[in-house]
Protein backbone atom coordinates (compact mmCIF):
# COMPACT_ATOMS: atom_id res chain seq x y z
CA UNK A 1 0.00 0.00 0.00
CA UNK A 2 1.40 3.48 -1.08
CA UNK A 3 -0.03 6.09 1.12
CA UNK A 4 0.89 10.09 1.33
CA UNK A 5 0.40 12.10 4.62
CA UNK A 6 -0.96 15.52 5.51
CA UNK A 7 -0.41 16.48 8.78
CA UNK A 8 1.36 19.25 10.53
CA UNK A 9 1.76 19.60 14.69
CA UNK A 10 2.23 17.09 17.41
CA UNK A 11 -1.14 15.70 17.43
CA UNK A 12 -0.52 14.10 13.43
CA UNK A 13 2.33 11.94 14.86
CA UNK A 14 1.13 9.10 16.50
CA UNK A 15 -0.82 8.68 12.96
CA UNK A 16 2.11 9.57 11.14
CA UNK A 17 4.15 6.43 12.70
CA UNK A 18 0.95 3.98 12.14
CA UNK A 19 1.10 5.19 9.01
CA UNK A 20 4.88 4.36 8.45
CA UNK A 21 4.51 0.86 10.23
CA UNK A 22 1.57 -0.34 7.51
CA UNK A 23 2.38 0.91 4.39
CA UNK A 24 4.74 2.25 1.78
CA UNK A 25 4.73 6.69 2.79
CA UNK A 26 5.93 8.28 -0.40
CA UNK A 27 5.64 11.58 0.84
CA UNK A 28 4.88 13.84 3.72
CA UNK A 29 2.94 16.93 3.17
CA UNK A 30 2.99 19.58 5.64
CA UNK A 31 2.86 23.26 6.76
CA UNK A 32 6.08 25.73 5.62
CA UNK A 33 8.25 26.31 8.84
CA UNK A 34 7.15 29.51 10.39
CA UNK A 35 8.90 31.83 12.81
CA UNK A 36 8.45 31.30 16.26
CA UNK A 37 9.12 32.57 19.68
CA UNK A 38 10.66 35.82 21.24
CA UNK A 39 13.67 35.48 18.72
CA UNK A 40 11.10 34.74 15.97
CA UNK A 41 13.71 32.22 14.65
CA UNK A 42 12.24 29.54 11.86
CA UNK A 43 10.55 26.40 13.40
CA UNK A 44 9.27 23.38 11.46
CA UNK A 45 6.14 21.76 12.35
CA UNK A 46 6.40 19.00 14.65
CA UNK A 47 5.64 16.30 11.68
CA UNK A 48 8.08 17.43 9.30
CA UNK A 49 10.79 16.78 12.42
CA UNK A 50 9.42 13.06 12.71
CA UNK A 51 9.16 12.53 8.97
CA UNK A 52 12.90 13.40 8.23
CA UNK A 53 13.45 10.93 11.40
CA UNK A 54 11.80 8.23 9.85
CA UNK A 55 13.86 8.95 6.46
CA UNK A 56 10.60 10.13 4.49
CA UNK A 57 10.41 12.68 1.76
CA UNK A 58 8.21 15.98 2.73
CA UNK A 59 6.90 18.74 1.20
CA UNK A 60 5.69 22.02 2.22
CA UNK A 61 3.91 23.34 -0.49
CA UNK A 62 2.90 27.07 0.25
CA UNK A 63 -0.22 26.34 -1.95
CA UNK A 64 -2.18 23.28 -2.58
CA UNK A 65 -5.28 25.05 -4.99
CA UNK A 66 -2.61 25.16 -7.97
CA UNK A 67 -2.82 22.64 -10.77
CA UNK A 68 1.33 21.63 -10.27
CA UNK A 69 0.28 20.23 -7.01
CA UNK A 70 -2.37 18.46 -8.13
CA UNK A 71 -0.34 16.38 -10.92
CA UNK A 72 2.71 16.39 -8.80
CA UNK A 73 0.54 14.35 -6.43
CA UNK A 74 -1.40 12.01 -8.95
CA UNK A 75 2.26 11.46 -10.46
CA UNK A 76 3.04 9.22 -6.80
CA UNK A 77 1.29 6.66 -7.81
CA UNK A 78 -0.33 6.34 -4.01
CA UNK A 79 -3.18 4.25 -2.98
CA UNK A 80 -4.38 6.65 -0.12
CA UNK A 81 -4.00 9.75 1.08
CA UNK A 82 -4.21 10.68 4.90
CA UNK A 83 -4.73 14.21 6.63
CA UNK A 84 -4.43 14.44 10.28
CA UNK A 85 -4.39 18.31 11.40
CA UNK A 86 -3.05 19.81 8.17
CA UNK A 87 -4.01 23.02 8.99
CA UNK A 88 -5.89 23.34 5.27
CA UNK A 89 -8.64 22.34 3.23
CA UNK A 90 -7.77 20.50 0.40
CA UNK A 91 -9.42 20.80 -3.28
CA UNK A 92 -11.30 18.06 -5.01
CA UNK A 93 -8.37 17.58 -7.29
CA UNK A 94 -5.85 17.27 -4.46
CA UNK A 95 -8.48 14.56 -2.57
CA UNK A 96 -8.91 12.66 -5.49
CA UNK A 97 -5.33 12.58 -6.68
CA UNK A 98 -4.87 9.33 -4.69
CA UNK A 99 -6.46 6.14 -6.24
CA UNK A 100 -9.09 5.87 -3.21
CA UNK A 101 -8.61 9.12 -2.19
CA UNK A 102 -8.60 11.05 0.84
CA UNK A 103 -9.31 10.05 4.92
CA UNK A 104 -9.16 12.41 7.42
CA UNK A 105 -8.47 11.31 11.28
CA UNK A 106 -10.59 13.91 13.06
CA UNK A 107 -10.71 14.13 17.11
CA UNK A 108 -14.80 14.20 17.34
CA UNK A 109 -17.36 11.49 16.84
CA UNK A 110 -19.09 12.98 14.07
CA UNK A 111 -21.27 14.74 12.62
CA UNK A 112 -20.38 16.28 16.43
CA UNK A 113 -17.41 19.09 16.44
CA UNK A 114 -16.94 19.34 13.05
CA UNK A 115 -14.03 21.93 12.75
CA UNK A 116 -11.04 22.81 14.08
CA UNK A 117 -10.88 22.89 17.53
CA UNK A 118 -13.21 19.77 18.32
CA UNK A 119 -10.88 18.63 21.51
CA UNK A 120 -11.51 22.01 23.30
CA UNK A 121 -15.51 22.58 22.24
CA UNK A 122 -15.89 19.25 23.71
CA UNK A 123 -14.39 20.06 26.74
CA UNK A 124 -15.93 23.41 27.30
CA UNK A 125 -19.39 22.02 26.88
CA UNK A 126 -19.17 19.07 29.27
CA UNK A 127 -19.35 16.79 27.35
CA UNK A 128 -18.80 13.12 29.22
CA UNK A 129 -17.35 11.18 25.74
CA UNK A 130 -15.35 12.08 22.71
CA UNK A 131 -13.48 9.58 20.22
CA UNK A 132 -11.94 9.95 17.23
CA UNK A 133 -13.65 9.28 13.52
CA UNK A 134 -11.77 8.05 10.19
CA UNK A 135 -14.26 9.59 7.52
CA UNK A 136 -13.72 9.95 3.56
CA UNK A 137 -12.94 13.51 3.56
CA UNK A 138 -14.88 15.58 0.40
CA UNK A 139 -14.83 19.62 -0.15
CA UNK A 140 -16.77 19.90 2.87
CA UNK A 141 -15.76 20.80 6.22
CA UNK A 142 -15.38 17.57 8.68
CA UNK A 143 -18.83 16.54 6.10
CA UNK A 144 -17.46 13.41 4.72
CA UNK A 145 -18.87 9.95 5.60
CA UNK A 146 -17.68 8.47 8.39
CA UNK A 147 -15.35 4.69 7.64
CA UNK A 148 -15.03 4.30 11.47
CA UNK A 149 -14.76 5.66 14.63
CA UNK A 150 -13.16 4.69 18.17
CA UNK A 151 -14.48 6.07 21.78
CA UNK A 152 -13.33 7.32 24.95
CA UNK A 153 -14.65 9.36 27.87
CA UNK A 154 -13.47 12.72 28.86
CA UNK A 155 -12.54 12.54 32.36
CA UNK A 156 -13.53 15.07 35.08
CA UNK A 157 -9.83 16.70 34.95
CA UNK A 158 -9.08 16.40 31.63
CA UNK A 159 -7.58 19.37 29.62
CA UNK A 160 -7.28 19.80 26.35
CA UNK A 161 -3.65 18.83 26.38
CA UNK A 162 -4.12 15.95 28.46
CA UNK A 163 -7.57 14.74 26.22
CA UNK A 164 -5.57 15.36 23.28
CA UNK A 165 -3.14 13.12 23.54
CA UNK A 166 -5.18 10.37 24.35
CA UNK A 167 -7.26 11.11 21.08
CA UNK A 168 -3.72 11.34 19.02
CA UNK A 169 -2.72 8.01 19.98
CA UNK A 170 -6.83 6.52 19.79
CA UNK A 171 -7.00 8.00 15.92
CA UNK A 172 -3.38 5.49 15.37
CA UNK A 173 -4.40 2.80 16.49
CA UNK A 174 -7.83 3.64 14.63
CA UNK A 175 -5.50 4.09 11.18
CA UNK A 176 -3.81 0.95 11.73
CA UNK A 177 -6.62 -1.46 11.97
CA UNK A 178 -8.88 0.04 8.94
CA UNK A 179 -7.14 1.84 6.55
CA UNK A 180 -5.99 -1.65 5.28
CA UNK A 181 -9.15 -2.20 4.92
CA UNK A 182 -10.84 1.00 3.61
CA UNK A 183 -8.02 0.17 0.50
CA UNK A 184 -9.17 -2.62 0.08
CA UNK A 185 -12.57 -1.73 0.01
CA UNK A 186 -14.19 -3.58 2.99
CA UNK A 187 -15.55 -0.77 4.68
CA UNK A 188 -18.51 0.58 4.02
CA UNK A 189 -18.84 4.54 4.02
CA UNK A 190 -21.81 5.91 5.68
CA UNK A 191 -23.28 9.52 5.75
CA UNK A 192 -23.36 12.13 8.34
CA UNK A 193 -26.50 13.73 9.33
CA UNK A 194 -26.15 17.29 8.80
CA UNK A 195 -29.04 17.99 11.18
CA UNK A 196 -27.15 16.45 14.31
CA UNK A 197 -23.89 18.63 13.49
CA UNK A 198 -22.24 21.00 15.58
CA UNK A 199 -19.43 23.55 15.46
CA UNK A 200 -16.19 23.76 16.53
CA UNK A 201 -14.50 27.05 15.09
CA UNK A 202 -10.65 28.41 15.45
CA UNK A 203 -9.97 29.59 19.19
CA UNK A 204 -8.80 33.25 19.66
CA UNK A 205 -7.67 34.51 23.03
CA UNK A 206 -11.11 35.69 23.97
CA UNK A 207 -12.64 32.55 23.97
CA UNK A 208 -9.87 32.09 27.47
CA UNK A 209 -11.80 35.31 29.39
CA UNK A 210 -13.57 33.64 32.25
CA UNK A 211 -17.22 34.49 32.85
CA UNK A 212 -17.83 34.29 36.68
CA UNK A 213 -21.69 34.79 36.00
CA UNK A 214 -21.87 30.92 35.16
CA UNK A 215 -22.06 27.93 36.81
CA UNK A 216 -18.69 26.84 38.64
CA UNK A 217 -18.73 23.24 36.36
CA UNK A 218 -19.18 25.55 33.42
CA UNK A 219 -16.55 27.39 34.50
CA UNK A 220 -14.13 24.51 35.48
CA UNK A 221 -15.02 23.50 31.84
CA UNK A 222 -13.68 26.14 30.30
CA UNK A 223 -10.55 26.55 32.26
CA UNK A 224 -9.59 23.00 31.48
CA UNK A 225 -10.77 23.40 27.82
CA UNK A 226 -8.73 26.33 26.97
CA UNK A 227 -5.45 25.01 28.57
CA UNK A 228 -3.09 24.87 27.41
CA UNK A 229 -4.10 27.62 24.50
CA UNK A 230 -5.46 30.45 24.40
CA UNK A 231 -5.53 30.34 27.81
CA UNK A 232 -8.05 30.86 30.30
CA UNK A 233 -7.97 34.77 31.96
CA UNK A 234 -9.39 36.53 34.57
CA UNK A 235 -8.18 40.30 36.53
CA UNK A 236 -7.96 40.77 40.33
CA UNK A 237 -7.80 44.49 41.41
CA UNK A 238 -6.81 45.27 37.81
CA UNK A 239 -4.32 42.38 37.35
CA UNK A 240 -4.48 40.22 34.87
CA UNK A 241 -4.09 36.32 36.10
CA UNK A 242 -4.37 33.02 33.68
CA UNK A 243 -5.83 30.24 35.71
CA UNK A 244 -4.78 26.91 34.78
CA UNK A 245 -6.15 24.22 37.49
CA UNK A 246 -9.74 24.22 39.28
CA UNK A 247 -11.75 22.33 41.44
CA UNK A 248 -15.37 23.18 41.51
CA UNK A 249 -18.46 21.82 43.90
CA UNK A 250 -21.70 22.54 43.31
CA UNK A 251 -22.09 23.82 47.09
CA UNK A 252 -23.78 27.30 47.01
CA UNK A 253 -22.17 30.52 48.22
CA UNK A 254 -24.40 32.39 50.06
CA UNK A 255 -24.87 35.71 49.51
CA UNK A 256 -21.39 36.28 48.05
CA UNK A 257 -21.09 37.82 44.39
CA UNK A 258 -20.08 35.98 41.45
CA UNK A 259 -16.17 36.09 41.39
CA UNK A 260 -15.64 37.22 44.74
CA UNK A 261 -13.14 35.07 47.13
CA UNK A 262 -14.93 33.42 49.76
CA UNK A 263 -12.24 31.53 51.69
CA UNK A 264 -8.28 31.01 51.49
CA UNK A 265 -6.48 27.90 52.25
CA UNK A 266 -3.23 25.89 51.05
CA UNK A 267 -5.34 24.39 48.47
CA UNK A 268 -7.15 26.62 46.80
CA UNK A 269 -8.59 30.14 46.74
CA UNK A 270 -12.36 29.36 46.90
CA UNK A 271 -14.35 31.41 44.53
CA UNK A 272 -18.23 32.32 43.80
CA UNK A 273 -19.75 31.81 40.86
CA UNK A 274 -23.92 32.33 40.08
CA UNK A 275 -23.83 28.86 41.04
CA UNK A 276 -21.69 26.39 42.78
CA UNK A 277 -17.87 27.38 43.83
CA UNK A 278 -14.90 26.94 42.19
CA UNK A 279 -11.08 25.95 43.84
CA UNK A 280 -8.50 27.76 42.00
CA UNK A 281 -5.43 25.52 42.51
CA UNK A 282 -2.95 26.75 40.42
CA UNK A 283 -2.77 30.63 38.55
CA UNK A 284 -0.44 32.98 37.22
CA UNK A 285 -0.05 36.88 37.27
CA UNK A 286 1.15 38.63 34.11
CA UNK A 287 5.34 38.98 34.14
CA UNK A 288 5.30 36.89 36.94
CA UNK A 289 5.72 32.93 37.25
CA UNK A 290 2.87 30.37 37.51
CA UNK A 291 2.15 29.11 41.22
CA UNK A 292 -0.42 27.38 42.98
CA UNK A 293 -2.76 28.58 45.29
CA UNK A 294 -0.43 28.71 48.53
CA UNK A 295 2.09 30.45 46.75
CA UNK A 296 0.09 33.05 45.44
CA UNK A 297 -1.96 33.88 48.60
CA UNK A 298 1.45 34.45 50.45
CA UNK A 299 2.94 36.65 47.54
CA UNK A 300 0.11 38.34 46.53
CA UNK A 301 -1.84 39.31 49.48
CA UNK A 302 -5.18 38.32 47.97
CA UNK A 303 -7.62 38.75 50.99
CA UNK A 304 -11.76 37.26 51.48
CA UNK A 305 -13.94 39.76 49.87
CA UNK A 306 -11.70 40.52 46.93
CA UNK A 307 -13.10 40.04 43.82
CA UNK A 308 -12.11 38.28 40.92
CA UNK A 309 -14.09 39.91 37.30
CA UNK A 310 -14.37 39.10 33.91
CA UNK A 311 -14.08 43.20 32.75
CA UNK A 312 -11.18 45.40 31.66
CA UNK A 313 -8.47 42.21 30.47
CA UNK A 314 -7.58 42.65 26.63
CA UNK A 315 -8.11 38.84 25.34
Amino acid sequence: MRSVFFGSPDFAVPCLEALHEISDVVAVISQPDRPAGRGLSMRQPTVKRRALELGLEVWQPKKVRTPEFAASLRELDADVGVVVAYGRILPRAVLDAPRTGCVNVHASLLPRWRGAAPIQWSIVHGDSETGVTLMQMNEGMDTGPILARATTAIERNDDAASLGERLSKLGAELLREKLPRYVAGELMPIPQDDAEATMAPLLDKAHGRIDWNKSARQVHDQIRGMNPWPGAFTTLGGRRIKVYRTQYSTLDPEGAAPGEVIALDPEGILVACTEGTIEVQELQESGRKRVDARAFTTGRGIQVGDRFSNEGTDA
